[in-house]
């Protein structure tokens, strides 16, 4: 199990078509800050559906994409 398997299922469940979450917003999902290796994880986001788009170091936030 990865350590992000928390917000895939989190994206999963709500079944939105985009999603623009802060790394507050995740940290409050997973229980822990992201890091640099959620670059390595985050392909994992397509087997729940889910593309990874923009990740903004300077506004703190993620976009995920419905695929």
């Amino acid at each position: 199990m990865s350590k992000y398997e928390p917000l895939w299922k989190y994206l999963k469940e709500n079944n939105k078509e985009n999603y623009k979450l802060s790394y507050g917003e995740i940290k409050n999902i997973l229980g822990f800050d992201i890091d640099h290796s959620f670059l390595t994880y985050k392909k994992e986001s397509k087997e729940y559906g889910y593309n990874v788009g923009k990740i903004s170091l300077k506004e703190k936030i993620i976009i995920f994409s419905k695929i």
